[in-house]
């Protein structure tokens, strides 16, 4: 049995219109903030390999302003974008989130943590072998001799 069009129309008027209520409330700010260190993680870890962003984009398949996105937090990455990140740049999935603390809110780099940064950065950069061998021994001497020191001035201390 079907409806006349008119008494249809009326029947639809008379209905109230379907509401649901408002959004459930979430933290919208902490969630940002954990998009924020995922992707400050990422930079760090493209600069430590010596990757452009116009290079990560490629590996990826997005744009290089996707990939800009991603590592202001602008965008979110899905599970298996970040997954794909993750191998393009030898790190667990995990890695993305160390440093995150309980409030959501990444710790600041250390103005050392920044020279480390741009050291691999500037040390993936050297093209000659010979170089960045010669780099890498050096610094393992002057690590050892720190190191050195460091257990001469305990040994004194506890004296």
């Amino acid at each position: 049995m079907t409806m006349h069009p008119d008494l249809a129309r009326s029947a639809l008027a008379a209905t109230p219109p379907l509401t649901l209520g408002p959004a459930p409330e979430r933290n919208s700010q902490r969630a940002s903030a954990a998009d924020r260190h995922v992707g400050t993680r990422i930079r760090e870890r493209r600069v430590m390999m010596g990757l452009s962003q116009q290079q990560l984009a490629g590996m990826i398949g997005v744009t290089y302003q996707q990939a800009h996105k991603y590592e202001r937090g602008l965008n979110r990455i899905s599970a298996g974008r970040l997954f794909e990140i993750a191998g393009v740049l030898a790190v667990t999935v995990s890695w993305f989130f160390d440093g995150l603390q309980d409030g959501g809110e990444p710790r600041p780099l250390s103005p050392r943590q920044r020279m480390g940064l741009e050291l691999a950065r500037n040390f993936a950069l050297i093209d000659n072998e010979k170089h960045q061998e010669a780099l890498s021994q050096m610094a393992r001497a002057l690590a050892a001799q720190a190191e050195a020191a460091a257990k001469d001035g305990a040994a004194l201390a506890r004296r």
